[in-house]
């Protein structure tokens, strides 16, 4: 069996509560699910100290980027490079001119305060990632609120990727207890990657905006998160509201140790905060391939913008999965 380093899941893995509910809960698969989610709303405005109007659920946090970005159709937008692709995915669908904030390689790919500059009138919708995709780097607290005063000086909606949030370094409340004071921020926040729940597809958004989340939950289909993944949201945070900090403890003494062997093979690592280690094999444009011969399977990162071909991004799982990863390393190596 191929051992999948390229998903950057809780290295838990999915608890078995959550997939009890949702198997339970395809005995019900003969009706609609409950179109507003009501039950699952309630759940995470309890969970996440927010309004229950603040929650709109979908199928995925890559779902509800392509609902604002439908929603709000903007002219131009901004975005981070490198940084998650369906960001601009999303834009170009929607008719939209992005622009790409390069993030400097020497800096580790952090955001900075060179961000502010050019968040200028004309741009009418921001997207950040802390933290980053693929870079595994956390924004600084202070400079994303600043973004968002920035974002509303010019008019601009701000977007904040959060999804990798619960399985980082400091995981706190993130910036749910700005909402109130910053209504043109939306925070992006999913299961799929706290709870191992990919194949569920089940992501929220968060906004003291009102008007935008209506005009985002009529920018898609209705019925978008089935039973099975609204009863295994539930579960997840009634029955296992610890696994992320399970998984934190977890990462807190493996990342640092698969960082080290990656860079004992002579890679550049990226010091990542996040489930995931981001690094460059310098000319090895063909390392995924040669990976997956020996059955482990990583992510290249050749397509986003701002890496190159010979970049790559692991996900942090248990000691014996990162030992056979760095072992199979050693071999290609």
């Amino acid at each position: 069996p191929v051992l999948d380093c390229s998903a950057n899941l809780n290295p838990l893995g999915m608890p078995p509560r959550v997939g009890e509910a949702a198997a339970l809960a395809a005995a019900q698969a003969a009706h609609y699910p409950d179109p507003l989610c009501r039950a699952l709303r309630a759940a995470i405005a309890a969970h996440d100290g927010v309004g229950v109007e603040q929650v709109l659920c979908g199928g995925g946090a890559a779902e509800l980027i392509f609902r604002l970005a439908y929603a709000l159709r903007p002219r131009r937008a901004l975005v981070t490079a490198p940084a998650f692709s369906e960001y601009e995915e999303a834009l170009t669908a929607a008719g939209c001119a992005v622009t790409r904030h390069p993030l400097r390689r020497e800096n580790r790919f952090d955001v900075d305060g060179g961000l502010l500059d050019v968040i200028a009138p004309g741009v009418e919708l921001v997207f950040l990632c802390t933290p980053n995709n693929p870079t595994g780097r956390l924004v600084d607290g202070a400079l994303l609120r600043a973004a968002a005063e920035q974002c509303r000086a010019v008019g601009a909606v701000l977007a904040v990727d959060e999804c990798f949030l619960p399985l980082s370094d400091g995981a706190g409340p993130g910036l749910a207890p700005c909402l109130a004071e910053h209504p043109n921020l939306l925070l992006l926040r999913a299961f799929t990657k706290s709870y191992a729940m990919a194949g569920l597809r089940l992501g929220y958004a968060l906004s003291a905006n009102g008007g935008l989340l209506e005009r985002m939950a009529a920018a898609g289909p209705p019925w978008s998160v089935s039973t099975p993944a609204q009863a295994a949201g539930l579960a997840a945070l009634e029955q296992c509201p610890d696994w992320p900090e399970k998984a934190r403890t977890l990462l807190a003494s493996e990342r640092p140790a698969l960082s080290d062997g990656l860079a004992a093979l002579g890679l550049e690592v990226v010091p990542g905060q996040a489930n995931y280690l981001l690094f460059r094999a310098a000319g090895a444009a063909d390392l995924k391939e040669r990976m997956l011969m020996r059955g482990v399977l990583i992510r290249s990162c050749a397509n986003y913008h701002g890496l190159g071909n010979d970049w790559y991004r692991v996900c942090v799982g248990q000691a014996e999965q990162n030992r056979r990863l760095l072992a199979a390393l050693k071999e290609v190596l």
